[in-house]
């Protein structure tokens, strides 16, 4: 049965919306995904950082600690529900995605994104993201 064996963790890899983003991560593991994100190549049209730019890095660094979870029982995770408040915006700087993990089970898992500014600390959005573990 995979879940009883020693499964090989899975390491993340940028996916060509990461790459374009100007994802780098930081911090990899089921308990916790940092990522930052240049806001310069991210802004919409009134020079502003985004909104959907938040939920596509904030849905990765959730879904990729669901994904190294579920490697552990040799299994698989896929997203089935993401939510987000988007508190403030950024018109310049770098912004840092931190994925900690509130419920790490054997058929969901549920992880808190809070996503701030490099520079002055500010939280500009909040996420709460639930992947479902497959076989």
């Amino acid at each position: 049965m995979a879940d009883q064996e020693q499964c090989e963790l899975w390491k993340i890899t940028l996916g060509e919306l990461d790459e374009k983003m100007g994802v780098k991560v930081l911090e990899e593991s089921a308990q916790r995904v940092v990522a930052t994100m240049p806001v310069e190549g991210n802004r919409q049209s009134l020079g502003l950082l985004h909104g959907g730019a938040m939920l596509a890095i904030g849905e990765a660094v959730g879904s990729w600690a669901a994904v190294i979870h579920a490697s552990s029982m040799g299994k698989v995770a896929v997203g089935v529900d993401v939510n987000a408040t988007h508190h403030k915006s950024s018109r310049e700087g770098i912004v840092r995605a931190t994925a900690s993990a509130i419920h790490l089970g054997r058929s969901l898992t549920t992880h808190e994104v809070i996503i701030t500014h490099e520079e002055t600390g500010d939280r500009l959005c909040t996420l709460r993201i639930t992947n479902f573990i497959k076989g």
